[in-house]
């Protein structure tokens, strides 16, 4: 098996159930013959650097998994005719991994999403220190 990440956007009028119906073929797709989805991120709807199919938003899905080429090659025959996708793009990683390599993949994904978290968590922590800070009292303010 080999490593690959790839990015697909979606028409931003799919309903959550379409969306999800899509994710799902996907990665029914890449998990035959023993492949293995490493990461998902559904990052969401974000407007596009450029009109695609006449659209201005796209709904944007991430996918780091380790799978067989001929995996990927079937996804992507499925994304071209696919309407609902607008654009996608694969990436190898890693020519040969195995499954101590994916093991060790989830474990840095999953601790790169907890150290967000936590960064997320301490800005807004001190973004909510400033706003009190901010506040004025009827004693700070001197009357003329």
């Amino acid at each position: 098996m080999r490593r690959y990440e790839t990015i697909y956007i979606l028409r931003p009028t799919m309903s959550e159930n379409e969306i999800t119906a899509v994710i799902e073929n996907t990665n029914t797709i890449l998990g035959t013959e023993g492949g293995q989805i490493i990461s998902l991120d559904k990052w969401g709807v974000r407007t596009l650097a450029y009109e695609i199919k006449k659209e201005t938003l796209g709904y944007y899905v991430f996918c780091d998994y380790a799978s067989n080429p001929g995996n990927v090659i079937e996804m992507e025959r499925r994304f071209r005719i696919d309407d609902s996708v607008m654009k996608y793009m694969t990436v190898k990683i890693e020519d040969a991994i195995d499954e101590e390599g994916i093991v060790s993949a989830r474990g840095e994904y999953e601790a790169a999403a907890i150290a967000a978290a936590r960064r997320a968590a301490e800005a807004s922590d001190q973004e909510e220190d400033l706003d009190e800070d901010d506040t004025l009292d009827d004693d700070d303010v001197e009357n003329d």
